[in-house]
C-alpha cells in the first residue's frame, strides 16, 4: 500500500511538472507541423501552417487551408474553417477576429466577445475591446466581461495600456484608473504625465511629476522627481532615476543597481543589462547573476530567461536561476519561446532544450 501511494505522488509531481512545461513549434524539413509538448515532439499537421503563434499553454495556427486550429492540452481544436483573420496569444488567452467579431478562446472554451469589434488589447488573462454595437469599451478576466468605461477623448491606442492581468488609463475626464481582478480603482483624480503596466503592476508619473508604483493594489512613492525612463514588467519597474541611478522595483522593494547609464532589455520576470563596467548581469527575483563579461550583440528575454550567443559564438542560457551551456554547434537559427530553446542545425536537425535536457526528433 505504501509503495502504492508513493508511486502515486512520484506519478502526481512528475506529471505536474510535465504540464508546466511551456510549448514550442516548428515546421521540419518534410513540411510537417511539429509541437514540442511533455519533452516530446508530436506531428500535428502533415502540411506547413500559413502561420502560427506560440503561447505558454496555447499553440494558435491558420492551416495549411486557412482553417484555424488551437493546439491546447495535447489537442488539435479547430475553431472554424476559413473566418478567422487575425489571431494573438498569450500566456493563457488566444483572442481572434472572424472579420470583425471577437473572440477569445480561454481554458478551452470559445466564447464570444463583442460582434463588432474595432479596437482591442489582449494580455496574459484579459482582454480590453471596444464594443461597437453597443459604443462601450470592457473588460474580458476570468471568463467574465466587464464594464470599463463608455467613452475616452481619444482612440484605446492613445488612452489606454494593458498588462498581463491589469489596464491603466486616463478617462474622458482626465481622471487616472486602474482595472485590477474586476475592480475599476479610482487611482488618481488627474490624469497623470506618462504610465507603463506590466503583471500586477503600473508605474506612472502623477500630475505633480512624482513617480509612483502601484503593486497589488499598494502604491509607493518611488521618487519624487520623474525617471528619465522606465518600463514596468511582471511585479517589475526598470528605471534610471532623475538623478542617474539604475535602479529596479521588484515586490515592493526598489534595487539600486549603480550609476551608470543602463543598457538593458526587461521582459516578464528577467531584467539583462549591461553595468557600469560593461559586465553583462540578469536581476532576477531580487538577485543579480553575472553572465559575461561583455553585453551580447544576440540575445533573447523571454518569462524566467535569458538567452544569448557568447564571443565564442555559443549558445547560453540563463533560466530560472540557473546557467547553462546550450551548444557550441554552428546554428542555423534558434529561438526562445518562454523558457524553451528550439535550435536547428544544418538544414534538417532540430534541437529543443529546457532546463537542462536536450531533446530531438
Amino acid at each position: 500500500m505504501i509503495r502504492r501511494i508513493l508511486l502515486f505522488i512520484f506519478i502526481s509531481l512528475f506529471s505536474g511538472s510535465l504540464l508546466a512545461q511551456p510549448l514550442t513549434a516548428y515546421v521540419n524539413m518534410q513540411n510537417e507541423f511539429m509541437v514540442f509538448d511533455e519533452s516530446m515532439p508530436r506531428k500535428i499537421e502533415f502540411m506547413p501552417p500559413t502561420s502560427y503563434k506560440i503561447g505558454r499553454t496555447n499553440i494558435a495556427y491558420l492551416d495549411n487551408s486557412r482553417s484555424f486550429k488551437i493546439y491546447a492540452n495535447g489537442n488539435v481544436n479547430t475553431i472554424n474553417v476559413g473566418f478567422t483573420n487575425s489571431f494573438f496569444v498569450t500566456d493563457n488567452l488566444v483572442a481572434f477576429l472572424n472579420q470583425k467579431s471577437l473572440n477569445v478562446f480561454d481554458k478551452g472554451i470559445t466564447k464570444n466577445l463583442a460582434g463588432v469589434c474595432d479596437q482591442y488589447f489582449i494580455g496574459d488573462s484579459i482582454v480590453v475591446f471596444l464594443d461597437s454595437y453597443k459604443g462601450e469599451y470592457k473588460a474580458y478576466y476570468n471568463g467574465l466581461i466587464f464594464s470599463v468605461e463608455t467613452y475616452f477623448q481619444d482612440s484605446m491606442l492613445n488612452s489606454v495600456k494593458v498588462g498581463c492581468n491589469i489596464v491603466a488609463y486616463n478617462n474622458f475626464a482626465n481622471q487616472f484608473r486602474i482595472f485590477f481582478h474586476g475592480k475599476k480603482i479610482a487611482q488618481e483624480d488627474f490624469q497623470v504625465q506618462s504610465f507603463e503596466v506590466g503583471r500586477n503592476t503600473v508605474a506612472y508619473v502623477d500630475n505633480d511629476r512624482k513617480f509612483r508604483i502601484f503593486h497589488n493594489g499598494r502604491t509607493t512613492l518611488a521618487d519624487d522627481f520623474a525617471p528619465r525612463f522606465y518600463k514596468a514588467a511582471n511585479d517589475m519597474v526598470a528605471y534610471e532615476s532623475n538623478d542617474g541611478y539604475f535602479k529596479i522595483f521588484y515586490n515592493d522593494s526598489i534595487y539600486n543597481m549603480g550609476y551608470f547609464r543602463p543598457v538593458f532589455q526587461l521582459a516578464d520576470n528577467v531584467v539583462a543589462f549591461k553595468d557600469g563596467s560593461g559586465i553583462f548581469k540578469v536581476f532576477y527575483k531580487g538577485v543579480v547573476t553575472d553572465l559575461d563579461n561583455y553585453y551580447p550583440g544576440t540575445m533573447r528575454v523571454q518569462y524566467n530567461s535569458v538567452a544569448y550567443l557568447n564571443q565564442s559564438n555559443e549558445l547560453r542560457l540563463f533560466s530560472d536561476g540557473e546557467i547553462y551551456e546550450v551548444t557550441n554547434a554552428d546554428l542555423t537559427k534558434w529561438q526562445l519561446s518562454y523558457d524553451v530553446i528550439l535550435y536547428q542545425i544544418g538544414e534538417g536537425i532540430f534541437r529543443v532544450y529546457y532546463k537542462g535536457n536536450e531533446y530531438g526528433e
